[in-house]
């Protein structure tokens, strides 16, 4: 279940009531102008939290805030308490944080697909502004370069695949630097795109000898490909080639015959589609129903040395994610994305992805609104399952501290605090099992995982 989904699902119980915050329905249903509608804009929530700590100091009694909540109603307490209180003040200092920002200019890059959504979207729609920052988001030519430039300090923080900050902390492929993942930019949202001359080559078994590529080595389209192939008895290491594309260049290189299919961001695959190269085979969903695939990534170091603006920006990111997870923003997302700055794409392209409804390049329209969802919280499982791939195909030698790199690099306790102050419900542990064509993988038994598997590169 997305961390943004209503909490005020009456089928859904997150506590003693709907929200968690009180002792009962009803009142949660008196205060819940006040602090419990995670559906009103970020200022709005701000608000209810900063009023609920009021409220709480004016009535530390439940039975007597309830009784006066529910004798005048949420918008005359709310207004009586702004009588004597500064609320507004109160909520634009708690939205800024407590401490003094140590950089207001920030450069973050991005690689123009649909995963960086809620990081390019919080410069046109005013996240970053909101949070007392003026960001460059900086459109950026491909992964390597992306983590040069961080790393380098060019960028204080980007958009990463969600496995590269772990190979970087690792050394792999370039020297060990401590890189974090505060939050996750998407789930879902990739899909196998094949040329159309292979339409009636649907079964994986009829691939040998394709070239396929995916956006970076350490990638989720990396792992997943192969993962999807190994199962259907293709040894991507020996019957296919597997080649490194940026993806702004995929299209051309499928129109040019130079590959036979990808693994790519949705908006690259559905490019494909409605310039008539492709087809879309599969949605990465139908592999692994709420995987991660990109990141917010920023290095230790900078967190060190600007403690506060690395909060007010992950704050900003955590707010866009929460707004883009809202299927009736989608549509007004894809037109602030689309500009040459951004994506520089037909917005109707981006609707495709980000609605759910969309051509498959066979004649067909296809609908699932989970197609992509934004989901901020970095589940430190999904960092052990990538360090199992990591490992499984031979990127990772010797003995693994799956738990203790997942930990160190995947800030769940830290956002789950953000979100917290957001006036957000974040997950209650950092672990969870999930199923990957049908597998289930259990975070506490990562070796066991690898070694189950009967296509793997040998140690």
């Amino acid at each position: 279940m997305s961390t943004f989904d209503n909490p005020f699902d009456p089928n859904r119980r997150l506590g003693r009531c709907s929200c968690g915050q009180h002792d009962s329905d009803a009142a949660h249903e008196a205060s819940l102008q006040l602090q419990c509608d995670a559906s009103e804009s970020a200022e709005k929530r701000y608000e209810g939290v900063v009023a609920s700590a009021v409220m709480r100091q004016l009535f530390p009694q439940q039975a007597t805030r309830r009784a006066f909540l529910t004798s005048v109603g949420a918008s005359s307490a709310l207004a009586a308490l702004s009588q004597f209180f500064p609320i507004k003040t109160a909520t634009e200092v708690f939205a800024q944080g407590a401490g003094k920002l140590e950089k207001t200019e920030l450069k973050v890059g991005f690689i123009p697909i649909t995963c960086a959504t809620p990081i390019i979207m919080a410069d046109p729609l005013g996240f970053y502004q909101k949070q007392g920052l003026k960001v460059e988001v900086v459109k950026t030519a491909g992964w390597a370069v992306i983590r040069d430039k961080t790393i380098n300090k060019e960028y204080d923080a980007a958009h990463m695949l969600a496995p590269m900050p772990i190979a970087i902390s690792l050394g792999l492929g370039s020297q060990p630097i401590p890189f974090t993942v505060p939050a996750i930019e998407n789930i879902n949202g990739q899909g196998i795109t094949l040329a159309m001359k292979h339409k009636d080559k649907r079964d994986p078994k009829d691939w040998k000898g394709f070239k396929i590529a995916v956006p970076f080595d350490y990638s989720m389209h990396n792992y997943l490909l192969r993962y999807y192939l190994a199962e259907h008895g293709i040894d991507p290491d020996a019957d296919i080639q597997i080649r490194s594309v940026p993806p702004p260049e995929m299209v051309a290189n499928l129109r040019a015959d130079n590959i036979d299919g990808f693994l790519a961001p949705d908006n690259i695959c559905q490019r494909a589609i409605y310039d008539g190269v492709g087809f879309m085979h599969i949605l990465s969903k139908e592999i692994w129903d709420g995987h991660p695939c990109c990141s917010f990534a920023a290095s230790r170091e900078f967190i060190t040395t600007a403690p506060n603006s690395f909060a007010a920006l992950t704050r900003a990111i955590v707010d866009a994610t929460a707004y883009a997870s809202k299927a009736e923003n989608r549509k007004s997302i894809a037109e602030a994305i689309a500009p040459a700055a951004y994506l520089n794409a037909p917005p109707v392209v981006l609707e495709q992805v980000l609605t759910g409804t969309y051509a498959d390049g066979l004649g067909g329209i296809k609908t699932d609104p989970k197609r992509v969802d934004f989901d901020p919280f970095p589940w430190q499982s999904f960092a052990v399952w990538m360090m199992t791939q990591m490992k499984r195909w031979g990127q990772i030698k010797g003995d693994v501290d799956y738990k203790g790199v997942a930990e160190q690099i995947y800030l769940a306790t830290d956002t789950a605090k953000v979100m917290k102050e957001m006036g957000l419900t974040p997950p209650t542990t950092s672990y969870k099992s999930f199923a990957v064509m049908g597998k289930t993988f259990d975070p506490t038994k990562p070796d066991d995982y690898v070694a189950s598997f009967k296509i793997k590169k040998a140690s």
